[in-house]
């Protein structure tokens, strides 16, 4: 009974027993007789809710959401439907894939009831209804994919199921707004090869990328080795660079083959000396 009812109710069994108590005993019978009809016709739906009304076993109407009177004994209300967007979670355990490979699957739908007439009268239990609908496509679903799809393309599973689910309950008047898929879970052995069969491909790849890595700078050294044939004065002004390089740190002594000596002019063999000892070049 809802908080209004309720109040009227009291207030008129009350007048009724004071008015008793003054001995107007056909009057104070009239007010309660009053309040108990007001308890059993006047009713109450939130913003949220339907009241599905059936007279003498009719359908009547759809009431609410405010204060609505009925009457008693012919009329009966025969459900109250939230229309507010509600969640059912569902799964499906030791699903055969596409690939027979068995999973569990774990997920949730967000749905709401559109049309109260249809969702009281066309079922006998809405949510029990749905959740079986939604295991069942879930399976369905899980069947008609690989492993593979499941895995990795989510959204389109999702989209699946909620075009699924919803096509077989729009004629129990219920919308469904998404399916969300939580978690998909397959045997252990068969994570522990997948994981070898990754670590493999990411190992294949990367010895691909050090032989591409390879192949270019053995091209680069044929290029230069070129570069330095046709001129050998760059292969001598490379030979000083490196020297150079080299002396920078402290201490360093630098033992320089005879034959490289002789293949400098005495140019390069005087800057070479200056450079080794530190000392600056001659004006």
């Amino acid at each position: 009974m809802n908080p209004i009812t309720l109040f009227l109710t009291v207030v008129l069994l009350a007048i009724g027993m004071l008015v008793i108590a003054t001995e107007h005993y056909a009057l104070g019978a009239a007010f309660i007789v009053l309040a108990i009809i007001v308890a059993a016709a006047l009713k109450m739906a939130n913003t949220w809710q339907k009241f599905v009304i059936l007279r003498a076993g009719r359908l009547l109407g759809v009431k609410g959401p405010g204060l609505f009177l009925i009457i008693p004994v012919i009329d009966s209300v025969v459900a109250v439907i939230d229309e507010r967007i509600q969640t059912t979670a569902f799964s499906a355990e030791q699903a055969l894939t596409r690939d027979t490979v068995p999973v569990n699957v774990d997920a949730i739908i967000f749905w709401n009831v559109h049309d109260a007439q249809k969702a009281a009268l066309n079922i006998t239990d809405y949510r029990m209804a749905i959740d079986r609908v939604a295991q069942t496509s879930l399976r369905e679903m899980i069947g008609a994919s690989m492993l593979s799809a499941l895995l990795s393309e989510r959204e389109a599973a999702d989209k699946l199921l909620r075009e699924e689910i919803g096509r077989k309950t729009a004629d129990w008047g219920i919308s469904v707004k998404s399916v969300d898929i939580r978690d998909v879970a397959i045997p252990e052995a068969l994570q522990d090869a997948m994981s070898r069969q990754a670590q493999a491909e990411r190992e294949k790849q990367a010895r691909v990328i050090l032989g591409s890595a390879e192949a270019a700078i053995a091209g680069q050294f044929v290029e230069a080795a070129k570069t330095y044939a046709d001129h050998p004065a760059a292969l001598q002004l490379r030979a000083m660079n490196i020297i150079y390089e080299t002396t920078k740190e402290r201490g360093a002594t630098i033992l320089i083959p005879t034959a490289m000596v002789d293949s400098l002019n005495p140019g390069l063999t005087l800057a070479l000396k200056d450079i080794a000892t530190g000392a600056k070049p001659a004006a």
